[in-house]
């Protein structure tokens, strides 16, 4: 038996004609190609370059961390150098002896300066790293100038310290005044000094009182009182009275006023202090 099968077929419309000229592309192949275009645009050799000497600049702290922590050891000594007066060697390297067992590149070389230059004496200090694990301490202490009021020292350069041992100084001039004053009372003291030297005549001190006035004393013990005005041309007075009439005659003298417009009163060791004639 023969069945009959129907097929139903729906017509397919026919491609729309294209234009004349003209090639139609696709969505996709037109999107390649943009893409295609951008990628030959790009350079790629610095692209890579560039992206290669960024890495190493970000690896590079990882890399020397790496590398130091592989080679750190510990600090196995402490070399401690200068010339020491006030300050003692035994007592700067056995403070300078708690770095060692320290990690000899992690320890902080400024932590170390700073903890030194605390100590009265230090002026300065200077740290450095000795390959494999030491560590050089080249100490420079203050240098001291004159002894200052209440057990203190005055450094050259004006600073004012007080060291547990100011005795270590030596023999030194006395200095004393405002704190705030202590440049100026360091170069009244120096012109002075300098003066002095030329007579044949030793600096042993001079004292600025908080007033303003001055006075000055002689190694021979002679205190020589200035006062608050016209400072510089009383000394110079002085120094005209001790050439004519004094140079001879010092070692009887215990003070000298200079405070007065047209000469000095001289103060006489004698039981009963006479005053000499005004000069």
């Amino acid at each position: 038996m023969l069945t009959t099968l129907l097929i139903r077929t729906r017509a397919v419309p026919p491609d729309p004609p294209g234009r004349r000229g003209a090639t139609s592309l696709g969505p996709d192949r037109d999107r390649f190609g943009l893409l295609k275009a951008v990628l030959a645009a790009v350079p790629w050799v610095k692209v890579g370059v560039g992206t290669t000497v960024v890495l190493l600049a970000a690896m590079m702290p990882w890399a020397v961390d790496r590398m130091l922590a592989a080679i750190d050891q510990q600090i196995v000594a402490v070399d401690v150098r200068g010339e020491f007066v006030g300050e003692s060697r035994v007592a700067v390297e056995r403070a300078a002896g708690s770095w060692v067992g320290k990690s000899y590149f992690a320890t902080d070389l400024e932590d170390i300066k700073a903890e030194l230059e605390q100590r009265p004496w230090v002026a300065s200090a200077a740290v450095k790293r000795v390959w494999p694990g030491r560590l050089e301490i080249d100490i420079r202490e203050k240098k001291p100038l004159a002894y200052w009021s209440d057990g203190r020292l005055v450094s050259r350069s004006g600073q004012l310290f007080r060291p547990p041992n100011p005795e270590a100084a030596g023999r030194l001039p006395r200095l004393s005044g405002p704190d705030e004053r202590v440049r100026e009372v360091i170069a009244m003291a120096r012109s002075m000094s300098d003066k002095l030297m030329n007579y044949g005549l030793g600096f042993s001190g001079l004292a600025l009182e908080t007033r303003g006035a001055w006075t000055l004393t002689l190694n021979s013990g002679v205190e020589v009182v200035l006062g608050r005005d016209q400072v510089e041309s009383r000394f110079e007075r002085f120094i005209t009275v001790y050439e004519n009439r004094l140079a001879s005659r010092l070692d009887e003298v215990s003070r000298v006023d200079a405070r007065y417009s047209n000469g000095v009163a001289v103060q006489w060791k004698a039981e009963t202090a006479a005053a000499a004639p005004k000069s």
